[in-house]
């Protein structure tokens, strides 16, 4: 099988589901896309068609992205491409992109990020504010998932930041 690595560059189109499995847990969402060209003639960007991926993610980095990203967030995904082709008796013939992902960042070319590391067996499970709340992570405009219907869940150290990032020398 011939795997290809991209780096896609897009926005967070679903809330990251995060299942445990046999093999450990895996957390999955769908990716939004969007070509973009500079149009000479009017002088402005245009958009063009959308594209939608499947990212996966194991271990470690899928439970990270369920505390990091949200609906409507820029990210850049790299990893391996995976398209499937599904031959469908009872209609046409269906094709599908996935990426096993190996990296997932925010976009900081469209916003700001902080990063907060979590070692290896300090992450534990908290329950993320809603959409009041000062944390939410919903998109404003989305009215397809209520903050009650998703169990939000975010990793966090047990260690508090003071404890774990040395004092700066300036």
């Amino acid at each position: 099988m011939n795997e290809t690595m991209v780096t896609l560059v897009g926005n967070v189109a679903t809330q990251v589901e995060w299942r445990e499995t046999a093999t450990g847990g895996v957390a999955r969402f769908r990716l939004a896309v969007t070509a973009r060209r500079f149009d000479r003639e009017k002088q402005s960007w245009a958009d063009g068609a959308t594209s939608f991926y499947t990212v996966w993610a194991a271990r470690a980095l899928g439970m990270n992205l369920t505390g990091s990203v949200a609906i409507g967030e820029p990210v850049v995904v790299h990893g391996r491409l995976k398209v499937r082709d599904e031959d469908r008796k009872d209609g046409p013939r269906r094709f599908s992109a996935d990426v096993d992902a190996v990296a997932v960042g925010h976009d900081i070319s469209r916003g700001t990020s902080a990063f907060r590391r979590v070692f290896k067996g300090e992450a534990r499970p908290v329950e993320r504010a809603g959409p009041q709340g000062e944390d939410a992570r919903r998109a404003p405009d989305s009215d397809a998932l209520s903050a009650k219907d998703i169990p939000a869940v975010v990793w966090e150290s047990a260690t508090s930041a003071a404890e774990t990032v040395p004092p700066t020398p300036f």
